[in-house]
């Protein structure tokens, strides 16, 4: 079956209601990042609940945010931003970089413990289980969203369990490898 013959099965209407299928992305567990940029403007942070590998060769991450978020136009411009991996205990980083009525610029960032990346030269968080300093690549909306992909050129990492997002709530814990069992 061809790509085209694909495509055209995709668009068949759905007889399920949108709102059950919406409640069943929420199964989809995730690392929650807060993504961040700086412009001579401007310094932003805006959380995320999904960045992904697109891309091994060369080393792409995704990552999908609302339509006229603020943060994709400010990348774009400056052409490189930093993806802080939030840790368990960072729930409410996650909760601030995710709140609207925070204070916009560098004042979102008072309180907080960072430092600038030496390449994007964008907030790392302190406390951060990652942090991933990338070349904006390129975006596209998609549905509701943009997708930003971002070319990784730097990364450093911690231990620590993550902060992950399932269910519409954040999780903190240490994870346990699953028990292998063979296929019967």
């Amino acid at each position: 079956m061809g790509t085209a013959a694909v495509v055209r099965d995709a668009r068949l209407p759905v007889r399920q209601d949108p709102a059950e299928r919406r409640r069943g992305m929420y199964h989809l567990a995730s690392p929650v990042s807060v993504l961040t940029v700086a412009t001579e403007e401007r310094t932003h942070g805006t959380t995320a609940s999904t960045v992904t590998l697109v891309s091994r060769t060369p080393l792409l991450v995704g990552v999908v945010l609302r339509t006229g978020s603020s943060f994709v136009g400010l990348a774009a411009r400056e052409g490189r931003f930093a993806i802080n991996v939030l840790a368990g205990e960072q729930a409410d980083v996650a909760r601030w970089f995710a709140d609207s009525g925070r204070p916009q610029g560098s004042e979102q960032f008072d309180g907080l413990s960072w430092q600038p990346d030496t390449y994007a030269k964008a907030p790392l968080l302190a406390g951060a289980l990652a942090h991933y300093s990338c070349r904006f690549h390129s975006q596209q909306s998609v549905g509701d969203g943009e997708l930003i992909l971002g070319h990784v050129v730097r990364v450093r990492t911690a231990d620590g369990p993550p902060l992950l997002s399932y269910a519409g709530g954040l999780y903190a814990g240490h994870l346990r490898a699953a028990p292998e069992k063979s296929a019967t």
